[in-house]
């Protein structure tokens, strides 16, 4: 019987012999119930594919993603990386992804040699509970919110829900959506990269759920189905993906069958790591009356 990769398995592309205008690399998909790729394992790829064509010193500091097609979890996926530029300080790669020939991502990512400059940032909301507090979401189910979701996301992260009545003395709104504590279950190398990569992996995990629960939703659930349309994510500082990492989540608005959430990830000293923001398709069953 064959193993099931784990984390690190799952996310690193090989390099190939095959050349054309692009460095290409191929990497496997680790399972999903739907056999639907998890858009965030396809983000890490085609980051660290990327970043095997810039020096060492230029780290990754942005990601802007579109998802095409839903990918198969029985093929392997195909990373063409072309270098677009690389200059003094920045460098810019646009990676496609490919399965039989068709682009399921196509992804523009920016990586800079580090420099001193202006420093600020917003603060991590105060008395939240220690994630040893909370339960794990370990039992299989990709949404926080009771729908039924895939497992091996689950298997390579641990997931602490932070109880909505936590929540609400925060914020001049009554605090953010969802706060959710989270890391890699297995101890991660110590390389910058590998990091930020597996932060691009876990920043795709239940970023749907403040639509959701706006909305009474549920993954899956009364015929709503939804979609990763589109995928950014800034890093700002270093951390580390395999200890505990604090998502807040928001979402500002919906309409026209769409929603977008934008999020915060903190360190749990309350460094802000990364900022990310996601467009995601919304649809649910048209009531009698509109469908009349």
């Amino acid at each position: 019987m064959s193993r099931e990769p784990d984390l690190l398995d799952a996310l690193t592309p090989d390099a190939t012999q095959a050349r054309t205008a692009d460095d290409v690399f191929v990497a496997i998909a680790h399972r999903m119930p739907d056999s639907r790729v998890y858009g965030g394992q396809v983000l890490a790829q085609a980051l660290l594919a990327a970043s095997r064509t810039t020096e060492p010193l230029r780290e990754a500091h942005s990601l802007h993603g579109y998802f095409l097609r839903a990918g198969d979890v029985r093929k392997p996926i195909t990373y063409g990386v072309d270098r677009v530029r690389d200059g003094r300080s920045f460098s810019t790669r646009r990676v496609q992804a490919y399965q039989d020939g068709n682009p399921i991502l196509t992804m523009i990512a920016s990586f800079q040699r580090r420099s001193p400059g202006v420093e600020h940032q917003a603060a991590m909301p105060k008395g939240l509970p220690d994630p040893e507090s909370l339960p794990s979401q370990a039992p299989p189910g990709g949404s926080l919110s009771g729908g039924g979701g895939p497992p091996t996301v689950e298997d390579h992260l641990d997931v602490r829900l932070v109880p909505a009545e936590a929540l609400d003395s925060l914020g001049e709104h009554g605090g953010p959506a969802r706060a959710i504590w989270i890391r890699a279950r297995r101890r991660l190398p110590d390389d910058p990269i590998v990091h930020r990569a597996v932060l691009a992996y876990l920043s795709d995990a239940y970023i749907s759920e403040p639509i959701l629960t706006t909305h009474g939703l549920v993954w899956g659930g009364n015929g709503t189905t939804m979609a990763s349309l589109d995928h950014a994510l800034w890093w700002y500082r270093d951390g580390r993906a395999d200890e505990w990492l604090l998502t807040v989540q928001e979402s500002p608005t919906a309409g026209g069958s769409r929603g977008l959430v934008s999020g915060r990830i903190h360190s749990r000293d309350g460094t802000l790591l990364a900022a990310t923001a996601q467009e995601l398709m919304v649809r649910t069953p048209e009531p009698p009356a509109e469908r009349a």
